[in-house]
């Protein structure tokens, strides 16, 4: 009786959907913070999120640090002609009592010169830089390569734990496409 109970348990909750996570500072909620898994020899990745200011002042997300990547930087795909183009921008406005949403074909947080790839289920800490409300650390899930949008409940696992435990390795090496201007190299 015992086995069918947990059986039916573990069906039942394993098609429950994913619950988001946020992170919360006294001025801003960061709701669920997301990357996308990297390719092995991938040297960046981007993270998506909402930001929700609960304050009556505008602030900015100005930057951010990671022990995963040599540098962060905030980029927005600009329209050039026909052409949608990646660019970094010096900050991205959070209104007064409002929110923005980082997300895939917009504004979102590059990890330049990963130090390793990025595996699905598990999270990247990540401390972003404010104008007004100074550093949050957050932890962002990494989805599944591809994914548009996030799905993944917060895994406790960080990026080099899953490394260590799976013997991967740091590759050298670029994507194969130039972040400035997408043409391959």
């Amino acid at each position: 009786m015992l086995k069918i109970l947990l059986a039916a348990t573990l069906v039942f909750t394993t098609n429950l959907p994913a619950a988001a996570h946020e992170e919360e500072s006294e001025n801003l909620v960061i709701s669920h913070p997301w990357s996308r898994a990297t390719a092995p020899n991938q040297k960046v990745g981007a993270v998506f999120m909402k930001i929700r200011n609960k304050t009556d002042v505008t602030d900015h997300l100005i930057g951010g640090s990671t022990p995963d990547a040599a540098k962060v930087e905030i980029h927005n795909h600009i329209k050039d002609g026909n052409v949608m183009r990646m660019r970094r921008v010096e900050s991205v406005e959070i209104p007064a009592n409002g929110s923005v949403e980082l997300a895939p074909g917009g504004f979102h947080v590059m990890l330049m010169g990963l130090k390793a790839p990025l595996f699905e289920e598990t999270v990247v800490p990540l401390t972003l830089t404010f104008k007004n409300a100074g550093d949050v650390e957050i932890e962002a899930v990494i989805e599944a390569a591809g994914a548009r949008t996030a799905t993944s409940a917060p895994m406790k696992m960080k990026t080099k734990d899953i490394m260590m435990k799976e013997g991967a390795m740091e590759h050298e090496g670029q994507h194969g496409q130039d972040h400035k201007t997408g043409s391959a190299k």
